[in-house]
């Protein structure tokens, strides 16, 4: 039972949809400020506050509705950045080292010479015409 559990969380779709709910969840800020303090001060501007913070005003002084606030901008992509890497340090690292620890992936089998010799051995016969496989052809490499 507890090894069905290690497998479904050490498949990598759990992990993956939950980094993506968190980093999704922190992009959804960037895009709501971007939203908020730029776009909707320029389509404010159009129709016609006293808001301290890294930014300018568009138009009327003193209509909050035109004041491109940066600041709240730079503050959510600096979130998202932290957020991101906090996730990446906190969830993936850990989850790629127990991966690498406990998944169990079939190891690459080497070839021997002698398989190689005989693989060698078949692809000549191959080429020059001799198709006889026979036991001739394996004394004379062993």
């Amino acid at each position: 039972m507890l090894k069905g559990f290690k497998d479904f969380l050490l498949r990598g779709n759990v992990l993956d949809l939950a980094v993506a709910v968190v980093v999704g969840t922190a992009f959804t800020a960037i895009v709501t400020a971007f939203t908020t303090y730029v776009i909707n001060p320029l389509i404010a501007v159009l129709g016609g506050g006293d808001e301290i913070g890294l930014g300018f005003q568009l138009g009327n002084a003193g209509d909050e509705s035109t004041f491109v606030n940066l600041g709240a901008v730079i503050t959510a992509s600096i979130n998202f950045i932290i957020v991101a890497a906090v996730v990446y340090f906190v969830l993936i690292v850990p989850a790629n080292a127990a991966k690498k620890r406990f998944a169990t992936e079939p190891e690459d089998k080497e070839a021997s010479e002698t398989d190689l010799l005989i693989q060698i051995r078949d692809i000549l016969e191959v080429s020059t015409g001799r198709a006889d496989t026979g036991a001739h052809a394996k004394t004379t490499l062993e």
